[in-house]
């Protein structure tokens, strides 16, 4: 019996002592296993940040807008859409005359400048059917002369048949 005993106790010592080292093995594989991945882990995080494969994508240029269309709304003198005008001229062509409706106001060409006057000096003279009404926002008219005469050149009245009470387009 003194024997089995010591056997027995020889047993349970490697037991535990193989109980003990499959403990360690375990836990020094985490370990290892544990250092691997973290070691493979930041590789690849390295590798993703630097990695470019192939030619880098061209730049796309978005092509520039259309310009815009031309304006289509009335000329610079005369009032917006659903403004009324705050004067009212009948221009004539042929002696690049404005008379103001609304004042009894002659404007003409005269001296190297525009004048104003009730009445036209007597070297000028004007055909009372042949006039265009014009609407506008200005008080002097011959601010937009040029655009005027260019809308409206003298002799031209009569071809395209503009004539008394025409309204501007």
């Amino acid at each position: 019996m003194g024997m089995t005993r010591g056997r027995a106790k020889a047993r349970e010592k490697e037991k535990g002592k193989s109980k003990e080292g499959s403990r360690r093995i375990s836990m020094r594989q985490i370990a290892v296993v544990s250092i691997f991945l973290v070691a493979i882990g930041l590789s690849l995080f390295q590798v993703g940040c630097t990695l470019s494969i192939g030619n880098p994508p061209a730049p796309v240029y978005a092509p520039a807008p259309p310009p815009p269309p031309p304006e289509s709304g009335p000329p610079p003198w005369a009032p917006a859409h659903g403004h009324r005008a705050k004067h009212h001229y009948y221009y004539y062509p042929e002696s690049q005359v404005y008379f103001d409706v609304g004042r009894s106001l002659y404007f003409y060409y005269s001296g190297g400048g525009w004048q104003a006057s009730v009445s036209l000096p007597s070297g000028i003279h004007i055909s009372a059917g042949e006039h265009v009404a014009l609407e506008m926002n200005a008080d002097r008219p011959y601010l937009y002369h040029s655009d005027v005469e260019k809308k409206y050149p003298p002799g031209q009245a009569k071809k395209a048949g503009k004539g008394k009470g025409k309204k501007w387009n």
